[in-house]
């Protein structure tokens, strides 16, 4: 039976693994159209309101609508409500879509740290720049309480790994010493929020990055399945954490269709593995073998072990050719 089959909805990540660059990767469409169970969109993208995500989807052929997204913009707006007054000030730094969510939310939003803001909320968006990064920390250096929608350090685009919100929030960080609240994945409240929107029991978690998408789901109880489509590949997730892994893997998103046996980290596709000191050698396959079937054969080794391995040995042709290919 397959991965599709044994869960009643999924909770998907979108850069790396939906789309890159707003134009679909490999099958996701065709798979998400035709899998008969709902899809809901878990974003740590802070500089898209849910409309504009939600258009998105539909203009490459997704049918979704603004309530089955979930942005990290809406979760830290949710927290700074349960922690501030109604009406207090906030200095936003991020897209106006941000800015608009702070507004219903009953905020005054400012632009300045002379208007003694009582937080600072932050989320990303490419036109952040010195000036709103320092307003911001002068704030927080005048008490202002700190938030961030997530902290991804990189942001997955056509063109390769651009600066993510994380890394704008490293400048305010080392300039106050302050570290923000953060509500994007990998925290669970997102996750369970989705789940919730679509009475979903058993949800799969999907996304691209080991530290996010993949510890969120993991945090939030639910199985996890991560696609090699974005930032965390293949050396990424034989060094990972207990906390990062998933447990299924697949090379894109047609690898939803196999069953959890075939998607789970084992000895698959001719692969044989077994440490050899530090080192895991990898050995067997064949000219049909794909090198995601050599990365679970590598896996079930890997973590099992007390410390990752220090290299993969190819021992075989077949072994060889896909290691090769690994990043």
């Amino acid at each position: 039976m397959s991965i599709l089959k044994t869960h009643d909805s999924l909770l998907l990540d979108l850069d790396g693994t939906v789309w890159e660059g707003g134009q679909a990767l490999q099958c996701v469409v065709d798979v998400i159209n035709s899998c008969g169970i709902p899809a809901v969109y878990v974003t740590n993208n802070a500089s898209r309101s849910p409309q504009t995500v939600a258009d998105m989807l539909g203009e490459i052929g997704l049918d979704a609508d603004a309530h089955r997204v979930v942005t990290s913009a809406q979760a830290v707006i949710k927290i700074a409500r349960e922690d501030l007054p109604a009406g207090a000030k906030v200095l936003v730094i991020g897209a106006e879509s941000f800015r608009a969510l702070a507004r219903d939310a009953g905020f005054i939003v400012v632009d300045s740290a002379d208007d003694r803001p009582a937080a600072v909320l932050q989320g990303m968006d490419k036109s952040v720049g010195w000036e709103q990064l320092s307003e911001g920390a002068l704030a927080i250096n005048q008490g202002a309480k700190y938030y961030a929608s997530n902290l991804d350090t990189s942001l997955p685009t056509e063109r390769g790994m651009a600066v993510g919100n994380g890394s704008l929030v490293a400048a305010i960080v080392s300039t106050t010493g302050v570290e923000p609240v953060s509500a994007g994945k990998p925290e669970p409240a997102m996750f369970t929020q989705a789940a919730k929107l679509v009475n979903s029991s058993k949800p799969l978690a999907v996304g691209d990055r080991l530290d996010t998408d993949i510890v969120g789901g993991n945090n939030a109880a639910m199985d996890t399945f991560h696609v090699l489509t974005g930032v965390s590949r293949e050396l990424a997730l034989i060094e990972a954490t207990p906390e990062e892994r998933p447990n299924f893997i697949g090379a894109g998103f047609h690898e939803l269709s196999l069953s959890e046996a075939q998607a789970r980290p084992g000895a698959q596709g001719g692969f044989r593995a077994r440490f050899d000191g530090y080192d895991i050698v990898l050995q067997g396959g064949n000219e049909k073998s794909t090198s995601v079937e050599a990365l679970r054969t590598v896996l079930e080794v890997a973590w099992a072990g007390a410390e990752p391995p220090r290299y993969i040995q190819p021992r075989s042709e077949a072994a060889e050719r896909v290691v090769s290919t690994w990043r």
